[in-house]
């Protein structure tokens, strides 16, 4: 089957299921999209693992812990398919600076780190417990929102390992939520909602901007079914609601 033929095939809804099958453009994004996850989930659970013992008590530790440990875990599963692809997976993992961090009040909107494929968001630091709670919450339901669009990627190994992946970040996002309950009826809703003010544009900023033709031929690829504006869109009102529903609000 020829570039074209695979690229009809694509277009009409077709799955690839091995790196055998796989034009060398389609190829080239599959592997920035899957870096992208890995290079996120390694570099998040990374910043989040210092804040472990930050937990105000032994159940907040054990999430956290659990948190770390899965994010990890994922990236593994990502990474593996990478692997079949010729990415040398020991030295993926042990090569990049996963803990490196920005200063506080860097601003770098969605530009990537010099380092690795991972989310703007991942290069800035957390202060504190509070502040990865709601970090965590934000990006949490990100996540949840993305991957109703990963799980039907058309890389279909991929596909199916995003099904596996979706629950878990889900139920991270349910984690924090309960970070949250639990920080706001010890009155610390001020600072809860200092570190939304700062956390709500960085991870709006990971849904990229305007996409044009790019978003176009990534559809046909079969590897994005939504442009960025209206995940963003899914995501703020998802966020919205829950901030809501705690007594805080998102950024206007």
């Amino acid at each position: 089957m020829d570039d074209m033929s695979i690229q009809d095939y694509l277009e009409q809804g077709g799955k690839l299921t091995s790196p055998a099958n796989v034009p060398p453009r389609y190829r080239a994004e599959l592997m920035k999209l899957m870096a992208t996850f890995v290079d996120s989930e390694l570099a998040g659970a990374a910043g989040f693992a210092d804040t472990i013992n930050n937990g105000p008590g032994i159940k907040e530790r054990i999430a956290a812990a659990k948190i770390v440990l899965e994010k990890t875990d994922n990236a593994d599963k990502v990474l593996k398919l990478m692997g079949e692809f010729g990415v040398d997976q020991a030295r993926y993992a042990n090569h990049h600076p996963w803990t490196a961090r920005l200063e506080r009040a860097a601003d770098i909107g969605a530009t990537r780190s010099a380092h690795d494929m991972r989310l703007a968001v991942f290069n800035y630091p957390l202060e504190g417990w509070g502040d990865a709670v709601v970090m965590n919450l934000l990006m949490g339901h990100a996540a949840d929102v993305q991957m109703q669009d990963f799980k039907r990627v058309s890389y279909q190994p991929l596909a199916e390992a995003f099904r596996l992946i979706a629950p878990i970040e889900q139920r991270h996002a349910e984690l924090a939520e309960e970070g949250m309950v639990r920080l706001m009826a010890e009155d610390q809703g001020a600072a809860l909602q200092a570190s939304i003010d700062y956390w709500w544009p960085r991870v709006a900023a990971s849904f990229g901007s305007g996409e044009g033709n790019r978003y176009e031929a990534l559809r046909a690829m079969g590897l994005r079914h939504r442009p960025n504006a209206e995940i963003r869109a899914a995501w703020e009102e998802r966020a919205e609601s829950v901030l809501q529903g705690l007594g805080l609000t998102a950024p206007t």
